[in-house]
């Protein structure tokens, strides 16, 4: 058995194709997770909804707490970083992390952004000191093999790398660095785009993303299989 991580990060609360300006990311995702659990039923699933209930936001007063060494913490400082303590237990029991992550303004949306400043925390999951050799930052979560699926929407089109908006697109480059400098490398990116279009070819994009979805799900879930009959 293994432990699955569901993020939602939309503004909008319902799926398309089942809510009235429901949202494509919420779609993706949840078809995602059912597919995975035709695959493997008995696996884990947690679920984190950052778009309708967002992160606080990193404060002066959370860094200071972040920064401050567990034993000489104070007891306002653990309460500064309890949400984002939760946060990070979550990570670190994952072995999959599905994420539908909609394009905003060519970027994650806020609630997202602010989920990854509460997980990128010194000390669990990246390290930090000044006195090493060479560079002074490396990945903590490196040796958990994790894997990161980033599923997104766009509303124009385009924007896969050597496409015409590949410039504007800082949604799954952002994603890939920020979990690359924890250690989760392994990551794989599917959208659907031409929101703002509507019609045949949203309907088409859809469509190829769910598809692509399907194929990943059960290439992941073969190689876990090898992975554990390897073990």
């Amino acid at each position: 058995m293994i432990t699955l991580l569901h993020l939602d990060a939309s503004a909008r609360s319902g799926r398309s194709g089942i809510d009235p300006h429901g949202s494509h990311s919420r779609r993706l995702s949840a078809r995602f997770v059912a597919q995975w659990k035709k695959a493997r039923a008995g696996d884990r699933i947690l679920y984190r909804d950052v778009g309708q209930h967002p992160p606080q936001p990193v404060t002066g007063e959370w860094i200071h707490a972040a920064f401050t060494k567990p034993e000489a913490r104070e007891p306002w400082m653990h309460d500064a970083l309890a949400e984002s303590d939760a946060l990070v237990d979550e990570l670190l029991e994952a072995d999959l992390i599905v994420a539908g992550v909609p394009m905003y303004n060519f970027g994650v949306p806020a609630g997202f952004k602010a989920y990854i400043d509460n997980i990128v925390r010194v000390g669990r999951t990246f390290g930090f000191d000044r006195s090493r050799q060479g560079l002074p930052y490396w990945p903590m979560l490196t040796e958990m093999r994790k894997r990161l699926v980033v599923l997104s929407s766009r509303g124009d089109y385009g924007y896969e790398p050597g496409e015409r908006m590949a410039h504007a697109n800082h949604v799954e480059p952002h994603i890939r660095t920020v979990f690359g400098y924890l250690g989760i490398d392994d990551v794989h990116g599917i959208a659907a785009e031409y929101d703002e279009f509507g019609g045949e070819r949203l309907q088409a994009s859809l469509a190829q993303a769910e598809q692509d979805i399907d194929a990943l799900v059960a290439a992941l879930a073969k190689n876990l299989e090898e992975d554990l009959v390897g073990a």
